[in-house]
């Protein structure tokens, strides 16, 4: 190895000992942008109205105009309207998402969804459990561990069979990362293994999610159309 050589190594990894160093300090200096709850009225929308024509976004208007609907307030979800065919709306918010995900606590998401009555029944519990959590202002570790506790003590309801989710929302707000992602449907069962289904094989339409500490498994299927019948991006 010649002079030179040992020169442009040495001018290298002086560089790369500053850019690494830079990102260190950033890293050290940044924080987490939705580390911890935000202010209460960040996450409530000021007409009701909205949130429920929202929540009823979330599947076709033959299934969504006469289901109940929930509706985010001061203490928790509240009933805004009572339904007839036994399908609930409710627009979730951020703390629904994974723990892992950079953007819990993020107050911008939106998640409508109608779910049919047993997916209402053993989902809906979870959702309430765990909007009041956010709302006592616990940490992140503090609600998963609430929430592994309340399955471990069979507090929490598994998922019975036959229960769907939609999910079909032209104004679904997922965060920065995945926007409004693409209209889908959404099958829970207690955990099992994917392969069952063939979920996240090449090729496969199905794709499969298994959030901690939920001992659930969450089966995802796109569908071509928004609720409102127009087609989907198919990109």
């Amino acid at each position: 190895m010649n002079r030179k050589t040992v020169r442009i190594i040495a001018l290298r990894s002086f560089a790369l000992v500053i850019v690494l160093g830079a990102s260190q300090t950033r890293a050290k200096d940044s924080k987490t942008p939705y580390s911890s709850m935000a202010p209460l009225d960040q996450y409530l929308m000021t007409d009701g109205n909205a949130e429920i024509a929202l929540a009823r976004s979330a599947a076709p208007e033959s299934i969504s105009r006469d289901a109940e609907v929930f509706v985010l307030g001061r203490h928790g979800y509240e009933t805004a309207v009572k339904g007839k065919n036994g399908f609930v709306c409710i627009v979730e918010r951020s703390w629904m998402a994974p723990f892992d995900d950079p953007e819990f606590l993020n107050p911008d998401q939106r998640l409508p969804l109608c779910l049919n009555s047993p997916a209402a029944r053993s989902h809906l519990p979870l959702t309430f459990k765990m909007t009041e959590l956010a709302m006592t202002g616990l940490s992140k570790t503090q609600m998963f561990d609430s929430i592994k506790a309340a399955f471990d003590k069979k507090e929490l309801p598994l998922p019975e069979p036959g229960e769907v989710c939609y999910m079909m929302s032209k104004q679904q707000y997922f965060g920065r990362k995945y926007g409004n992602a693409d209209p889908h449907l959404m099958f829970w069962i207690p955990k099992t293994d994917d392969m069952f289904w063939g979920a996240g094989l090449p090729g496969s339409p199905v794709y499969v999610h298994q959030y901690s500490p939920e001992p659930i498994t969450e089966f995802i299927i796109s569908v071509s159309k928004w609720s409102d019948g127009t087609p989907a991006p198919t990109d």
